[in-house]
């Protein structure tokens, strides 16, 4: 005798949810679309209308004075070398898309996270629902982005921020929770109030925690930017997107290239800026 179990229709459901949001709120995800795509259009614009070697001595002077010499060296040699490879308007299309999806995933994930750390039970709601967001698989974040937003940045931005959020909220909670009690408790003790402890003493002692959450959730957001070359972001992810559909390898290996590259700059300076706030704490 053959039991028949039946099936439980989620993926009919989560589809029945999505389309009733894209029927009655089309307009208003239509004009989020709109306004967004006009203000990545207008970034990406205005930096590609500096002359490239103008530019590029801009993020090295910033490197400098962010990190050192050596990272400075790094972001002009890097830079120039993919400028020489004719790769550096998909280069600024992709730094302009990360740094947008991480200004954006840091101003939401950083008040949630202290939210979570001062709040038992928002952290109690949090927890499972970042632990459910970071081992869904990157690519599953593209799906609900179409219907909502259709294939462009837009898009790109919207997943990209959802799947990088995660270190931010995280790393802020653990950061504000692993200040000393004994600080705490004397911060009490001279009649501090909750906002005065949260300013002058929680966020400054977390700051370098919170940094390393900051790179995370930069590291993250390029490996998405990338990704999401497959709803038609562009960047150096289309460069490689390209490279698959017309089989060569080498156009790929380059545009991977300027990837490693553009990651190591952003990587290092973070990472730079995260130790000076920990020497000086």
């Amino acid at each position: 005798m053959t039991v028949t179990i039946p099936k439980f229709p989620l993926g009919k459901g989560i589809e029945a949810i999505i389309d009733f949001f894209t029927d009655h709120f089309a307009f208003i995800t239509k004009g989020i679309s709109k306004v967004a795509g006009a203000s990545i259009d207008a970034l990406v614009n205005g930096m590609l209308a500096v002359p490239p070697w103008l530019m590029i001595l801009f993020f090295a002077g910033l490197a400098l004075w962010l990190s050192g010499r050596r990272i400075a060296l790094f972001t002009l040699g890097g830079l120039l070398f993919i400028w020489n490879l004719g790769l550096w308007a998909p280069t600024v299309s992709t730094i302009a898309l990360v740094l947008i999806a991480t200004l954006v995933a840091v101003t939401l994930g950083v008040p949630i996270g202290i939210l979570a750390a001062l709040f038992p039970g928002v952290n109690r709601i949090t927890m499972p629902i970042l632990d459910f967001m970071q081992t869904m698989p990157a690519f599953v974040y593209l799906i609900p982005a179409i219907p909502f937003f259709g294939l462009g940045p837009v898009s790109a931005i919207f997943s990209t921020v959802i799947f990088a959020m995660p270190p931010a909220i995280r790393l802020t909670a653990l950061g504000i929770k692993q200040v000393p009690e004994e600080l705490i408790e004397a911060a009490d003790a001279f009649g501090s109030t909750r906002k005065q402890k949260l300013l002058k003493l929680q966020l400054p002692l977390a700051a370098p925690t919170i940094m390393a959450g900051v790179n995370q959730t930069i590291m993250l957001s390029l490996s998405m930017v990338v990704i999401a070359a497959m709803i038609g972001a562009g960047g150096l992810g289309g460069e490689v997107w390209k490279a698959i559909q017309r089989l060569k390898p080498g156009m790929g290996f380059e545009a991977g290239l300027g990837v490693v590259i553009v990651a190591i700059i952003l990587d290092r300076i973070t990472q730079k800026i995260t130790s000076r706030k920990s020497v000086n704490l």
